[in-house]
């Protein structure tokens, strides 16, 4: 029987502020980087990111980027290069606007995840979350500190990916 995990591996995409990257006077946060790059890189990520990133990767997903912010691709990979972290994909503001928002004269949601064939999207704000459910992505809202995140995202993933794999299965294979 083969694996549907080589097939196709399930998309998870994080929001970066007040997701990934986080205030450090209301939540636990990595390590500040060392000098010079602490000063090229001010944001201070959530901590235990870099394990929980690696550890999904681990499993078999794909993890990207996908924030409404200008921040360039480049600025992203190389912060995040830092705490050994490497995205299989970004979306930016840049990129949103590119290959989302062109061509619409309507005003579409900040964030489409279903765009890019991404299943779950980490973010902190309840309208993306409520977009959600209205264009056919799931949605886990992290808006507050929470020591447990790491295992409550991985558990969200792994049902998922389960419910996927059901539909796929009803469908005879062509979800």
């Amino acid at each position: 029987m083969p694996d549907n995990h080589d097939q196709e591996k399930m998309r998870i995409s994080f929001d970066l502020d007040e997701v990934l990257f986080v205030n450090p006077s209301t939540h636990k946060t990595e390590k500040a980087l060392p000098f010079p790059w602490k000063y090229i890189y001010k944001e201070r990520l959530r901590e235990g990111t870099p394990e929980l990133i690696n550890s999904l990767q681990s499993k078999g997903f794909e993890v990207w980027v996908y924030t409404s912010s200008f921040r360039s691709e480049n600025y992203i990979k190389g912060l995040f290069r830092k705490y050994g972290i490497t995205f299989d994909g970004i979306v930016n503001g840049t990129r949103h606007l590119k290959e989302v928002q062109s061509g619409h004269s309507q005003i579409l949601p900040q964030k489409v995840p279903n765009r890019y064939k991404i299943a779950l999207h980490v973010d902190d704000e309840s309208v993306i979350i409520s977009y959600g459910r209205e264009y056919g992505f799931d949605t886990y809202q992290l808006d507050a500190p929470d020591d447990e995140w790491k295992e409550k995202i991985i558990a969200k993933a792994e049902a998922v990916r389960r419910k996927r794999e059901r539909v796929r299965a009803g469908a005879g294979g062509k979800a």
